[in-house]
């Protein structure tokens, strides 16, 4: 038999998990943490410091990735401008976009791009250049280094 506060626990899981799946399947509409919290029937605090325990992170920057990983994968695939990806993942500031966009990935989104060309020019598979251009989380990438020449 389980107790009350494990059960409290699971509940909260299944909760945090489709608040997460929320995020997945609508990460182009503008979402913040009152309003997940609202469909979640929690305090904006309270899902935010069970989120980030279950998840390791904040709900705003668990979005943010997926807004970036979306993002990443337009840069990839079309022509769109950066602005345009900016605004078709769902962020409203262009400046806020590329400033988290690099933070994630390590290079600003027009340089990302031109390195994506680069890599699908050199022939590897997508499912390779997909884990060689994947984000990085919780501001990790590493800083580029200046090209002594």
């Amino acid at each position: 038999m389980t107790s009350p506060a494990a059960d409290q626990r699971l509940r909260d899981l299944a909760i945090l998990r489709r608040v997460r799946d929320r995020m997945d399947r609508e990460y182009a509409h503008p979402l913040d943490v009152e309003a997940l919290a609202l469909g979640a029937n929690m305090s904006a605090g309270h899902l935010s410091r069970r989120f980030k325990a279950a998840y390791g992170e904040s709900p705003y920057s668990y979005l943010m990735t997926r807004r970036i990983e979306r993002a990443m994968a337009l840069l990839r695939g079309t022509d769109l401008s950066v602005t345009a990806v900016c605004f078709a993942v769902g962020c409203s500031s262009l400046g806020t976009f590329s400033t988290r966009f690099t933070e994630l990935v390590g290079v600003p989104p027009s340089a990302y791009r031109e390195q994506a060309v680069r890599i699908e020019s050199a022939g590897l598979p997508s499912c390779v250049a997909k884990q060689v251009t994947r984000p990085v989380r919780n501001r990790e990438a590493p800083l580029a280094r200046p090209h002594l020449t």
